[in-house]
């Protein structure tokens, strides 16, 4: 008998009521809205409320840059919080929702794997509570009214010309990517040239996840830009009065997710910004209602720590003044090898010098965390059946030498048990370790001084080259006032450098910056490099191909 896909393990659980995973965190049935008997969303006014408890401890999961091989950060997460459960510890696990684009496409879901799982799995991979569907309703209303607008006489002179407000679906559709539309009669809009982003690129996601609340969401739906007049001057939502019916289609998203771990460990899941376009992380008030209610709170960036790590620590930390308490880098001895050369189909093999040649992708990635941001970390090395002793003892010496510790993560095959040995070093680097935490650049200084440190700092690069337009870009937003907020790099997950071919720590490389826009309702610049697009395409034989239903009601098929 083989093994047991995760879905199978998800589908043989029995999750406790969902009413009983509340009551955990001191909450009621009245504190909840219930969707069916394994998930509730949790009023956020409840961060209100005087729980009389100390602050927690906010554990932040990372990993190297993702490969082929896997790497676990989702699972792992979910394993140290149902480790910290078994040491008698008052935890609770704050994730992302998954996107319906990568469950479908190659990537699968984002609900952990194994007995490291969060229930009930499929709904969370699928439609969960609506949270995404009413996201893309809010940014396409936008839309709407702003065609409408021009329609109608344009009274705020936008230029059709200098639009950049797209709609948006969940869903990885490369044929929306550019379209025109506006055909037909002239009671059918005006034509012009359009595109879809992927709901989860949208402006308004990265916003929802950043607000303090829904007076705060607002306000940000509000300052959201969608092009520029006639005389190059942006034109907002609040200026089309869009941002009190986007802020009421939001309302009932805003409030967290509540549903559990497999082994009973309450979870929040909430939001789900791309982490190689936006920032990558749940939302804030999912991760500050964790810690009011919880001791200690895990949770995750996306993608390796040059992305996820980076964005978390210098856009969301410091729009929400969070302070971790430690880092976790997630590593596999397979995903080392890859970094060190070897083929996919020989990852099997005991290979030393390989993993020694990888080891530096993992090592800066180390040094980045404690050194830059200095931050106490520990690495887990996530378990595969095939690792040599050679092999793991190889990690741990070289990451000892950095000064931090490693410990084995064998969560996907024993759950909390497998956690354990992992969770004990976290509290142990949390009671031992004063980390001081500082950002990688200050917010006061130009903005191209802010893309420099990131990536002379952070990826590791010599330096930093600009296209023309994207010079053209910098200047006028720096005239524009919006050269005081924190960088979003959207980069290339798969390399520390903007080239995804380049694995291990490359050196001698530049990055290109090829346009520099404002999201100024999240709060950020974006800056892209490379070939990074708002709307992945579906690969040749899509997941979507082997997921099925039954005549049940039971779903086959999703990883």
């Amino acid at each position: 008998m083989g093994l047991k896909s995760d879905i199978e393990i998800a589908q043989e659980a029995t999750p406790q009521d969902i009413r009983v995973i509340a009551a955990k965190l001191g909450l009621t049935e009245d504190d909840l809205d219930l969707y069916g008997k394994y998930k509730a969303k949790v009023d956020y006014n409840l961060l209100k409320k005087d729980t009389g408890k100390k602050t927690a401890r906010l554990i932040l999961t990372t990993a190297i840059n993702p490969t082929p091989a896997g790497e676990g950060k989702t699972t792992t997460t979910i394993g140290v919080a149902d480790g910290l459960a078994k040491l008698g510890k008052n935890v609770l696990v704050a994730l992302r929702e998954p996107s319906l684009g990568p469950v479908f496409g190659v990537k699968g879901g984002a609900a952990g794997g194994g007995y490291a799982q969060v229930v009930p799995m499929e709904d969370i991979n699928l439609h969960f509570t609506g949270d995404f569907h009413a996201i893309g309703a809010a940014n396409n209303l936008l839309a709407a009214m702003m065609d409408n607008h021009i329609k109608q006489g344009n009274e705020l002179r936008i230029d059709p010309k200098k639009i950049t407000w797209r709609r948006c679906v969940d869903m990885n559709d490369r044929q929306l990517r550019n379209i025109v539309d506006g055909l037909g009669g002239s009671g059918d809009g005006f034509c012009r040239e359009d595109g879809f982003d992927i709901t989860v690129a949208s402006e308004v996601m990265a916003a929802f996840c950043l607000a303090s609340n829904i007076v705060d969401l607002k306000e940000r739906c509000g300052r959201i830009i969608v092009g520029y007049n006639f005389d190059g001057d942006p034109v907002t939502a609040a200026e089309l009065q869009a941002q009190g019916a986007m802020a009421a289609l939001l309302k009932d998203a805003l409030k967290p997710n509540l549903v559990q771990t497999l082994e009973g460990t309450p979870a929040f899941i909430h939001g789900g910004p791309f982490a190689n376009i936006a920032h990558g992380c749940n939302s804030v008030i999912a991760t500050r209602m964790a810690m009011h209610f919880a001791d200690y709170v895990v949770t995750e960036g996306g993608f390796g720590a040059d992305l996820g790590a980076e964005k978390f620590l210098d856009i969301k930390c410091r729009m929400a003044k969070l302070k971790p308490d430690a880092v976790i880098i997630v590593a596999t001895v397979r995903a080392l090898k890859y970094n060190g050369g070897v083929a996919k189909a020989d990852l099997n093999e005991e290979n030393l010098v390989a993993l020694k040649a990888g080891l530096p992708n993992l090592l800066k990635h180390v040094e980045n965390i404690t050194q830059v941001f200095k931050l106490p970390a520990v690495v887990a090395i996530n378990e595969f059946p095939l690792d040599t002793p050679a092999e793991l003892a190889l990690v741990k010496e070289e990451c000892q030498k950095l000064g931090v510790n490693v410990a084995l993560s064998q969560v996907w095959a024993k759950g909390g048990e497998g956690g354990k040995e992992l969770a004990k070093e976290v509290v142990r680097l949390i009671d031992e370790s004063e980390g001081t935490f500082e950002y990688s650049y200050e917010l006061d200084v130009p903005i191209k001084d802010k893309i420099n440190a990131i990536a002379t700092k952070i990826y590791g690069a010599d330096g930093v080259d600009y296209t023309p337009e994207a010079e053209k870009q910098i200047i006028n937003l720096t005239k524009l006032g919006f050269d005081k907020v924190p960088i979003c790099m959207a980069k290339t997950q798969y390399s520390l450098t903007d080239d995804a071919t380049k694995l291990g720590r490359p050196t001698g490389f530049r990055i290109t910056v090829r346009a520099a826009n404002i999201s100024a309702g999240a709060g950020f610049i974006v800056a892209l490099t490379g070939e990074i697009m708002k709307m992945p395409g579906l690969p040749k034989r899509p997941a979507a191909e082997k997921i099925d239903v039954d005549e049940n009601g039971v779903i086959s098929g999703l990883f």
